[in-house]
Protein backbone atom coordinates (compact mmCIF):
# COMPACT_ATOMS: atom_id res chain seq x y z
CA UNK A 1 0.00 0.00 0.00
CA UNK A 2 2.77 2.15 -0.85
CA UNK A 3 1.59 3.45 -3.76
CA UNK A 4 1.34 7.31 -4.53
CA UNK A 5 -1.39 7.15 -6.26
CA UNK A 6 -3.10 5.34 -3.61
CA UNK A 7 -2.06 8.27 -1.16
CA UNK A 8 -3.29 10.41 -3.35
CA UNK A 9 -6.49 8.68 -3.73
CA UNK A 10 -6.98 8.80 -0.07
CA UNK A 11 -5.98 12.69 0.34
CA UNK A 12 -8.58 13.20 -2.25
CA UNK A 13 -11.22 11.47 -0.37
CA UNK A 14 -10.66 13.17 2.92
CA UNK A 15 -10.58 16.64 0.82
CA UNK A 16 -14.06 15.81 -0.43
CA UNK A 17 -14.94 14.42 3.51
CA UNK A 18 -13.53 17.92 4.88
CA UNK A 19 -15.25 20.03 1.92
CA UNK A 20 -18.31 18.25 2.39
CA UNK A 21 -18.34 18.34 6.43
CA UNK A 22 -17.57 21.87 6.13
CA UNK A 23 -20.38 22.72 4.08
CA UNK A 24 -18.92 23.70 0.74
CA UNK A 25 -21.32 21.59 -1.86
CA UNK A 26 -23.93 23.59 -0.15
CA UNK A 27 -22.46 27.01 -0.41
CA UNK A 28 -21.76 26.41 -3.58
CA UNK A 29 -24.86 24.85 -4.46
CA UNK A 30 -26.70 27.95 -2.86
CA UNK A 31 -24.17 30.62 -4.43
CA UNK A 32 -24.88 29.34 -8.20
CA UNK A 33 -28.73 29.22 -7.47
CA UNK A 34 -28.28 32.61 -5.92
CA UNK A 35 -26.18 33.66 -9.19
CA UNK A 36 -29.00 31.67 -11.65
CA UNK A 37 -31.97 33.17 -9.64
CA UNK A 38 -29.95 37.09 -10.44
CA UNK A 39 -29.35 36.16 -13.83
CA UNK A 40 -33.45 35.02 -14.55
CA UNK A 41 -34.37 38.27 -12.84
CA UNK A 42 -31.83 40.19 -15.30
CA UNK A 43 -33.28 37.98 -18.10
CA UNK A 44 -36.54 38.96 -16.93
CA UNK A 45 -36.03 42.97 -16.82
CA UNK A 46 -34.43 42.27 -19.55
CA UNK A 47 -37.26 41.05 -21.45
CA UNK A 48 -39.71 43.82 -19.79
CA UNK A 49 -37.53 46.75 -21.15
CA UNK A 50 -37.36 45.08 -24.63
CA UNK A 51 -41.14 44.79 -24.52
CA UNK A 52 -41.53 48.67 -23.54
CA UNK A 53 -38.96 49.44 -25.98
CA UNK A 54 -40.79 47.36 -28.90
CA UNK A 55 -44.32 49.55 -27.38
CA UNK A 56 -42.56 52.71 -27.26
CA UNK A 57 -41.32 52.22 -30.58
CA UNK A 58 -44.59 51.24 -32.05
CA UNK A 59 -46.92 53.93 -30.29
CA UNK A 60 -43.73 56.62 -32.08
CA UNK A 61 -44.04 54.76 -35.63
CA UNK A 62 -47.97 55.49 -34.93
CA UNK A 63 -47.81 58.87 -33.93
CA UNK A 64 -45.31 59.71 -36.53
CA UNK A 65 -47.90 58.41 -39.23
CA UNK A 66 -50.52 60.77 -37.58
CA UNK A 67 -48.51 63.47 -38.08
CA UNK A 68 -47.51 62.49 -41.54
CA UNK A 69 -51.15 61.70 -42.22
CA UNK A 70 -51.68 65.36 -40.49
CA UNK A 71 -49.30 67.37 -42.35
CA UNK A 72 -50.31 65.72 -45.84
CA UNK A 73 -54.07 66.82 -44.95
CA UNK A 74 -53.18 70.15 -43.96
CA UNK A 75 -50.98 70.89 -46.97
CA UNK A 76 -54.14 69.34 -49.36
CA UNK A 77 -56.56 71.77 -47.09
CA UNK A 78 -54.22 74.94 -47.96
CA UNK A 79 -53.97 73.88 -52.07
CA UNK A 80 -57.59 73.31 -51.86
CA UNK A 81 -57.85 76.92 -49.76
CA UNK A 82 -54.78 78.34 -52.20
CA UNK A 83 -56.96 76.99 -55.93
CA UNK A 84 -60.26 78.50 -53.97
CA UNK A 85 -58.93 82.27 -53.27
CA UNK A 86 -56.98 81.76 -56.97
CA UNK A 87 -60.00 81.55 -58.81
CA UNK A 88 -61.65 84.58 -56.28
CA UNK A 89 -59.41 86.63 -57.24
CA UNK A 90 -59.87 85.76 -60.82
CA UNK A 91 -63.33 85.97 -61.22
CA UNK A 92 -63.11 89.00 -58.96
CA UNK A 93 -60.37 90.74 -61.76
CA UNK A 94 -62.92 89.29 -64.62
CA UNK A 95 -65.30 91.20 -62.94
CA UNK A 96 -63.64 94.22 -62.41
CA UNK A 97 -62.42 94.48 -66.28
CA UNK A 98 -65.79 93.57 -67.40
CA UNK A 99 -67.30 96.35 -65.20
CA UNK A 100 -64.39 99.27 -66.70
CA UNK A 101 -65.33 97.62 -70.04
CA UNK A 102 -68.75 98.21 -69.77
CA UNK A 103 -68.48 101.93 -67.83
CA UNK A 104 -66.01 102.94 -70.84
CA UNK A 105 -68.17 101.31 -73.47
CA UNK A 106 -71.07 103.41 -72.15
CA UNK A 107 -68.76 106.81 -71.83
CA UNK A 108 -68.35 106.16 -75.66
CA UNK A 109 -72.03 106.11 -76.10
CA UNK A 110 -72.32 109.10 -74.33
CA UNK A 111 -69.82 111.05 -75.85
CA UNK A 112 -71.04 109.81 -79.29
CA UNK A 113 -74.55 110.55 -78.53
CA UNK A 114 -73.37 114.31 -77.46
CA UNK A 115 -71.01 114.39 -79.98
CA UNK A 116 -74.11 114.04 -83.08
CA UNK A 117 -76.30 116.16 -80.71
CA UNK A 118 -73.59 119.10 -80.96
CA UNK A 119 -73.16 118.24 -84.85
CA UNK A 120 -76.96 118.40 -85.52
CA UNK A 121 -77.14 121.75 -83.31
CA UNK A 122 -74.77 123.01 -85.09
CA UNK A 123 -75.90 121.53 -88.24
CA UNK A 124 -79.32 123.25 -87.02
CA UNK A 125 -77.89 126.57 -86.37
CA UNK A 126 -76.08 126.83 -89.75
CA UNK A 127 -79.45 125.58 -91.83
CA UNK A 128 -81.61 128.66 -89.72
CA UNK A 129 -79.00 130.67 -90.48
CA UNK A 130 -78.96 129.96 -93.95
CA UNK A 131 -82.72 129.84 -94.50
CA UNK A 132 -82.90 132.67 -92.76
CA UNK A 133 -80.43 134.44 -95.50
CA UNK A 134 -82.21 132.77 -98.47
CA UNK A 135 -85.65 133.50 -97.36
CA UNK A 136 -84.64 137.35 -96.02
CA UNK A 137 -83.56 138.02 -99.56
CA UNK A 138 -86.39 136.46 -101.57
CA UNK A 139 -89.42 137.05 -99.39
CA UNK A 140 -89.59 140.61 -97.65
CA UNK A 141 -92.44 141.50 -95.71
CA UNK A 142 -95.33 139.49 -93.52
CA UNK A 143 -94.71 136.94 -96.16
CA UNK A 144 -91.51 136.60 -95.59
CA UNK A 145 -91.82 136.46 -91.59
CA UNK A 146 -94.24 133.85 -91.73
CA UNK A 147 -92.17 131.60 -93.57
CA UNK A 148 -89.17 132.05 -92.07
CA UNK A 149 -91.07 131.14 -88.95
CA UNK A 150 -92.72 128.22 -90.39
CA UNK A 151 -89.41 126.76 -91.96
CA UNK A 152 -87.70 127.51 -88.15
CA UNK A 153 -90.19 125.46 -86.31
CA UNK A 154 -90.23 122.59 -88.26
CA UNK A 155 -86.22 122.14 -88.99
CA UNK A 156 -86.42 122.90 -85.05
CA UNK A 157 -89.06 119.74 -84.61
CA UNK A 158 -87.26 117.42 -87.06
CA UNK A 159 -83.87 118.30 -85.49
CA UNK A 160 -85.14 117.32 -81.52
Amino acid sequence: MGSAEFWVLVAFVIFIAILVYAGVPAKITGALDSRSAKIKAELDEARALREEAAQVLADYKRKREEAEAEAKAIVASAKRDADAYAADAKAKAEEFVARRTKTAEQKIALAESQAVAEVRAAAADAAVSAAERVLSGQAKGDLGSQLFEKGLSEIRSKLN
